[in-house]
């Protein structure tokens, strides 16, 4: 569900030229009633600086909310202020006790390793008292470019009969797919990009402690656990994130995408003139 009347632009802030819809979790939880949500982070913008395709995905989103306390310190070094970190791996378990009693939610888990997300969505189920979680699948490595498992994936969605998707496969994959693939799902209402957070609900990975999720370390605690994956995103493809953010504070920063986004607004409307010409 797009926000109008203004109501969107008073509640968005930018950050890298990504607007980042400016919520309480419990604002955001009663909103939310459609759409897709994104939940940039350090490494999404990062990400988004080198990639338009994934650029142009998450401008589509219905939502973007605030998934770093890290873009939270940042939003007020810029003088706009994120009201509150909303993780996706908060997010999803916050949603269910929210709807735990609202038959109509009805969730699918695709993400994770193979029996994770089994798991999770028995784990999920018990916390709720209801089957909140009505079907669950672990992707294989690879499986957003086989045409014939996403088929399979979209055939089992839509007879789980779930009403929200939550996709747990990481960035950019999971906002691509979701993307790529919403149309094919009518009875699907909500599209959550959350990262981790099957494998946190399974109880296959710990959160970090919350004084550590607080103090904008989570990033820390993350890359102790899994110093493998995770050292080149955090000790190096990181760094320029904080060049990029004092360029937009000295008012230096301009999208690498902006001329893509010109010549893309440009094919279009010679498209639509040589059809009204034509």
């Amino acid at each position: 569900m797009k926000l109008g009347n203004g109501f969107g632009a008073l509640r968005e802030i930018k950050i890298l030229g990504i607007s980042i819809h400016n919520f309480s979790k419990q604002e955001f939880l009663e909103l939310l009633d459609s759409g897709v949500v994104f939940t940039p982070n350090v490494d999404h913008l990062i990400k988004l600086e080198r990639d338009f395709d994934f650029y142009r995905v998450y401008q589509e989103a219905d939502y973007r909310v605030c998934d770093s306390k890290i873009l939270y310190y940042v939003s007020h070094f810029l003088g706009v202020p994120i009201r509150e970190k909303i993780s996706g791996s908060e997010l999803l378990p916050d949603f269910c006790q929210h709807h735990k009693d609202n038959e109509d939610i009805r969730i699918f888990l695709l993400g994770a390793r193979e029996g994770v997300a089994y798991r999770a969505q028995q784990r999920m189920n018990a916390k709720a008292g209801r089957d909140i979680v009505v079907g669950a699948y672990s992707p294989s490595f690879g499986f957003e470019r086989d045409e014939t498992e996403c088929a399979e994936i979209i055939d089992m969605i839509n007879r789980s009969g779930a009403t929200v998707l939550a996709v747990g496969v990481g960035a950019p994959k999971q906002e691509k797919w979701i993307a790529k693939y919403k149309h094919q799902l009518p009875n699907v209402r909500i599209f959550l990009a959350i990262g981790a957070a099957i494998d946190f609900e399974a109880g296959y990975k710990q959160r970090s402690p919350r004084w550590i999720s607080e103090a904008g370390l989570e990033w820390l605690h993350r890359l102790l656990s899994e110093p493998r994956r995770l050292w080149r995103r955090y000790l190096i493809e990181g760094l320029p994130f904080f060049w990029l953010v004092l360029k937009q504070k000295l008012n230096l920063y301009r999208s690498p995408h902006l001329s893509a986004l010109s010549h893309q607004a440009y094919k279009s409307q010679e498209k639509i003139a040589q059809k009204v010409g034509g």
